[in-house]
């Protein structure tokens, strides 16, 4: 095992990635930005609706629990779409580290028309490797 921070990394993951696992290092620092971007932006989404819901309540009152309770999910769902859009980029990121193309050259490697190596009775593929797989 390898350590990356303060998690353990499998040896063989540790492996694939040379020069002190960089790409895994890349990774691991843009998801770990992603998850703070996400907790700073729900701190301050419940804080802006907070703010917002006391200059309404002026026109419209209602009880302060039910002006948390908006505002922690306003807070969390801005934290979620913010957060998911940040992991995808790390995704992305990955991808890129791993094969060296855009996650987008991937995706459309892998829907192409019926592989010509592709036998129709057995439905058996071979890869670029030449192994058959079902």
């Amino acid at each position: 095992m390898v350590n990356l921070g303060l998690s353990r990394v499998d040896d063989a993951v540790a492996a694939k990635h040379p020069l002190p696992f960089q790409g895994l290092q890349e990774y691991a620092v843009c998801q770990s930005h992603a998850f703070m971007k996400g907790i700073g932006t729900f701190i301050t989404g419940i804080g802006a609706a907070f703010v917002l819901q006391k200059l309404i309540n002026k026109k419209l009152p209602y009880p302060l629990q039910w002006n948390v309770l908006l505002s922690v999910v306003v807070g969390s769902a801005a934290s979620y779409a913010v957060t998911r859009v940040e992991t995808q980029k790390c995704s992305n990121l990955w991808i890129y580290l791993e094969t060296g193309r855009s996650p987008q050259g991937v995706a459309k490697e892998t829907l192409h028309s019926p592989d010509p190596t592709e036998n129709a009775e057995t439905r058996v593929r071979r890869n670029k490797y030449g192994d058959d797989m079902e």
